[in-house]
């Protein structure tokens, strides 16, 4: 059976839509939209925003640091053989 995935993804969908119905969420688009949407960005979906933005800048700059520094080290060049 190779449509597992498939199958799993409609299970999850018909349990989603049955706990909308069971807690009276499960009306059309339009009546869920003007439910649900509020139409604003919660404070915590900016702090959490602004944390993932700073946390990808700390690791870029360690990143880019380390590649400089590696960048930047002079080659030690092997001494010549003796003849």
């Amino acid at each position: 059976m190779n449509d597992v995935p498939t199958l799993i993804g409609g299970a999850t969908q018909q349990l989603y839509r049955l706990l909308l119905a069971a807690f009276g969420r499960s009306g059309s688009t339009v009546e869920m939209g003007t439910d649900r949407d509020r139409g604003a960005v919660s404070l915590e979906q900016v702090l959490w925003f602004v944390a993932a933005g700073v946390s990808v800048a700390v690791i870029a700059t360690i990143l880019w640091n380390q590649i400089r520094d590696q960048a930047n080290t002079p080659i030690d060049e092997p001494e010549p053989p003796t003849p």
